[in-house]
């Protein structure tokens, strides 16, 4: 079964009241579980949604002792007014063009419609993506060389 099999699966069951899926072919097997919350986005990597889904006790610890030191940081004097910008693809996310290149945007810096904002690696192809809104940069919220999915938030946007 392949990835984008995967995720039809997941934006099915999430539309049906089905709590629970398993498919298994030749090349292994394939359990999707429908959280409790409503709330929560299905946005992880599928391997990811897999792995944690048996435990999540372990997860969830984890989580709230990372998410304590983001959080003061993350609100803004204006935070109800900030744009997202969202990754198109998966891929793993790269703020800089080449390892010797400057970074492509950084907090504090003004992005325009056209102007790329990082690149995202898929299957071996280096992809520019650009920012649709003008604004500037409030937060980066993926660190370089970091495996992202599709619609995943990478950066917050105070627009103009």
């Amino acid at each position: 079964m392949d990835l984008k099999q995967i995720h039809e699966l997941i934006k099915i069951i999430n539309k049906s009241n089905i709590g629970e899926i398993s498919i298994e072919d030749k090349d292994g097997k394939v359990t999707i579980k429908q959280k409790e919350e409503p709330a929560v986005t299905v946005a992880a990597a599928p391997a990811q949604v897999f792995h944690t889904a048996p435990a999540p006790a372990p997860a969830t610890a984890p989580a709230p002792a990372a998410a304590a030191p983001a959080a003061p940081a993350a609100p803004a004097p204006k935070s109800d007014n900030l744009i997202t910008i969202k990754s198109p693809m998966i891929g793993t996310f790269y703020r800089r063009a080449s390892p010797d290149k400057p970074v492509l945007a950084d907090v504090g810096a003004e992005i325009a419609p056209g102007k790329v904002v990082c690149i995202i690696e898929a299957m071996k192809l280096f992809n520019e993506i650009e920012s649709e809104i003008s604004g500037t940069i409030v937060k980066v919220l993926v660190d370089d060389a970091s495996p992202v999915e599709y619609d995943q938030p990478l950066f917050l946007v105070e627009p103009k």
